[in-house]
């Protein structure tokens, strides 16, 4: 039985990332990827694979292709995945629940990450204990929302970095953010290539330069540099 949920999926020269999403396409009513101009072969795989494939080429910006997604999605929910983030095995029923709840507009689940040391490890707690308390999850924790509240808020902004954390800076206008104990796992790819601790810093930069007004053209080449 599928559930009624469309996820939502930005890509980037993911191909090899996407056939163990299939088993979770099967639950739901769709699963979209909106390719960013990938040079390998994602957009081939996933046309392949039964996703729906949209492309968005040339633009640079996740927001913009998340938005695209959303646009398409025929689910009255909404699920944003990275392709490297893998969901619980009982993610809909989590989903629905989640969002069932009076007061509650945005959720997304706690964070794991599939090869973690101790650095990672308590990273990624602080990062749960962070979400929870500020009500301020990530985008690699796979946000989820009402399709008529994401259209209420104008949906992501199209920036070049920090997307997700300005959605739900404007969600919480519509009520609670809610991080569900249940977990997805996340591919620790992004903190092997700079180290955990160096990542986590720069980071944290980019949430100290967003509250200090610095444009996310600037933020985001400063991001780039450090990569």
């Amino acid at each position: 039985m599928t559930s009624d949920i469309s996820i939502i999926i930005p890509t980037l020269n993911e191909q090899h990332n996407l056939a163990a999403l299939q088993q979770v396409a099967e639950q739901v009513t769709e699963l979209i990827v909106v390719d960013g101009g990938s040079r390998d072969g994602t957009v081939k795989t996933a046309e392949k694979l039964g996703f729906a494939v949209f492309e968005n080429k040339g633009q640079g910006k996740r927001g913009a292709q998340l938005n695209l997604g959303a646009a398409h999605a025929r689910a009255a929910t909404l699920l944003f995945l990275h392709c490297d983030t893998r969901l619980p095995a009982d993610f809909s029923e989590a989903v629905l629940s989640c969002l069932a709840t009076p007061g509650v507009a945005l959720g997304a689940f706690s964070l794991t990450v599939d090869q973690g040391g101790w650095v990672l490890n308590t990273i990624t707690r602080c990062a749960n204990i962070r979400s929870r308390i500020l009500q301020l999850p990530y985008g690699d924790q796979a946000f989820f929302i009402r399709k008529d509240t994401f259209e209420k808020s104008g949906g992501f902004p199209e920036v070049p970095i920090m997307e997700d954390f300005m959605l739900v800076k404007k969600i919480k206008r519509y009520g609670r953010i809610q991080t569900l104990p249940q977990a997805v796992e996340t591919s620790a790819r992004r903190w092997q290539k700079l180290g955990p601790l160096r990542t986590t810093c720069i980071n944290q930069l980019m949430i100290l330069g967003y509250y200090l007004g610095v444009k996310p053209e600037r933020l985001a080449a400063f991001y780039r540099s450090r990569k």
